[in-house]
Parts: structure tokens; sequence; C-alpha cells
């Protein structure tokens, strides 16, 4: 088997198998899957009742929810998420996210959030 470095020169970058799993803040698991300058891959796990702080960043943001329900406010505009749902958050929108249930989601930023790392 090739290791994470050898397939990375032959044009593929594959998710580390000993990514960690962080706890930014209560009620958030995160946990970067696979990232290359240009893009990264995040799940992301939110339990019922969490309310994430407004904020904003320069990344352009795809958001995939897997599972569970959510309520996204963007820019002021607000929509219920569940499962199978996907949405793209554009660069400096301000935006927010509360777990109506417990959620998970997948997150690509393009660029990649070198905060995340």
């Amino acid at each position: 088997m090739l290791s994470a470095h050898q397939f990375a020169l032959h044009g593929l970058t594959v998710p580390d198998p000993a990514a960690s799993i962080t706890d930014p803040e209560p009620g958030l698991q995160r946990q970067v899957l696979v990232h290359t300058p240009a893009m990264m891959l995040v799940r992301h796990h939110m339990r019922k009742g969490w309310v994430g702080v407004a904020h904003h960043h320069p990344h352009e943001q795809l958001v995939y929810v897997v599972s569970g329900s959510l309520e996204i406010t963007v820019n002021g505009v607000s929509i219920t998420t569940s499962a199978g749902d996907n949405f793209i958050v554009a660069s400096n929108a301000e935006h927010q996210a509360t777990a109506l249930e417990d959620s998970l989601v997948l997150d690509i930023f393009t660029p990649s959030r070198q905060d995340y790392l």
C-alpha cells in the first residue's frame, strides 16, 4: 500500500486515517478528512441544541447535510435543512447554524481553511 505522501506524488490526495477529531466548542466536533491548498473536506457533528456563532470567512463553503436538521441563516435569511440537502455559502457572507437535532454535515471549503489545520 502506498503512503499518503506517495499517493500525492501520483496526483492523488487521500485522507489521513489518523485524522483527529477536535471539539472546537461545546456541542461541535470537527474532523478534517482531506485537504490540499486549494480545497478541504471537513466532517462536522453538531449536537441537538448547538448554536454556532455568526461569522464570515473568505472561503466559499459547500455544505451537504448527511443526517439531522439545521436552521441556517445567511445574511439575515434563514432556511431549515435536513438530510440530503445541500447549499453553498458565498465568500464573506455572514452565516450561522443551529442544530435542531443531532446532525452530521460534510463541508467543502475553497481554498483550504488554514485555521482548521
